[in-house]
């Protein structure tokens, strides 16, 4: 049996066979004595396909790809080979804290224990149906902790603006279609405020995630939300997709994004495993 301890979550990974798709693997948090046995139960993607519809930011590079070869050979098999690029911050990616925080931590700094966490779901899907430019508040946290606890050590804390559902149409998801730096300032959609965010580093969580394509809302200037966290090496998951079938808490997050060396974000896959039979 191998055995390895993911930093302040207090976590291990175990696994009992050679064989890694038939291994039983255990999380098992500091904040509980249950062990996550995620050889059996349920596995949620969070994470947008990237391809020719994907989500950027208005003055971001988009995702493109090259076809270098598909077909069969002269040697009689058959091989596919692609070429992309794209800016680190588009589709689901990773906002690693160097990108709002000189100093701070890269992409390929982030320890795993951040990345890997109990997940918690903040629901903000009303008010955020009857305002595009919804933020939230403190009170919105807190609510959550009185009806489910409070938000543990290492956490990874997704908010579900119940946006995820309008991806990839930017006019509906991000307020407009539009390229270029004039169409920042048409940008809308919801965010976490700067109130919330230091809420949450109290909590000394791992990272924060939102369904929308940024942690501040769209008509931010000055992007406190990422400033505050990113100041505290808290890193941001965005454009997350669909939490609709993710419990309120209970369920296991990996968010494990390209390893770029030096990188203020990057390309994020994230998932959730939900424990039972």
């Amino acid at each position: 049996m191998i055995s390895v301890q993911f930093g302040k979550c207090q976590s291990w990974l175990v696994l009992a066979s050679r064989s890694v798709a038939a291994a039983a693997l255990c999380f098992v948090f500091g904040f509980s004595a249950r062990a996550q046995d995620v050889s059996g139960g349920r596995w949620i993607d969070l994470t947008h396909p990237f391809n020719a519809e994907t989500v950027y930011w208005p003055t971001a590079k988009t995702f493109e790809k090259e076809t270098v070869f598909a077909g069969h050979t002269d040697g009689g098999y058959y091989y596919t080979a692609f070429n992309f690029a794209a800016a680190e911050h588009g589709g689901t990616h990773l906002d690693a804290p160097i990108h709002f925080a000189e100093g701070a931590l890269t992409a390929d700094q982030l320890p795993v224990d951040q990345l890997i966490g109990p997940g918690i779901v903040i629901d903000v899907t009303q008010p955020a149906a009857e305002d595009v430019d919804y933020l939230v508040k403190p009170s919105d946290i807190e609510a959550h902790e009185r009806a489910h606890g409070r938000i543990p050590e290492g956490a990874i804390v997704l908010i579900n603006t119940g946006r995820a559902r309008l991806y990839p149409d930017r006019e509906k998801y991000m307020g407009t279609a539009e390229r270029g730096q004039e169409a920042v300032a048409k940008l809308h959609f919801p965010g976490l405020s700067k109130e919330g965010a230091e809420l949450l580093i109290t909590r000394d969580i791992g990272a924060v995630g939102i369904d929308t394509p940024s942690i501040d809302y769209g008509q931010s200037k000055t992007f406190d939300a990422h400033v505050t966290l990113m100041t505290r090496n808290i890193p941001a998951f965005e454009n997350v997709a669909d939490m609709s079938e993710l419990p309120t808490v209970g369920a296991t997050i990996i968010a494990l994004p390209m390893k770029i060396e030096g990188g203020s974000g990057g390309p994020l896959r994230i998932i959730a495993h939900l424990p039972g039979g």
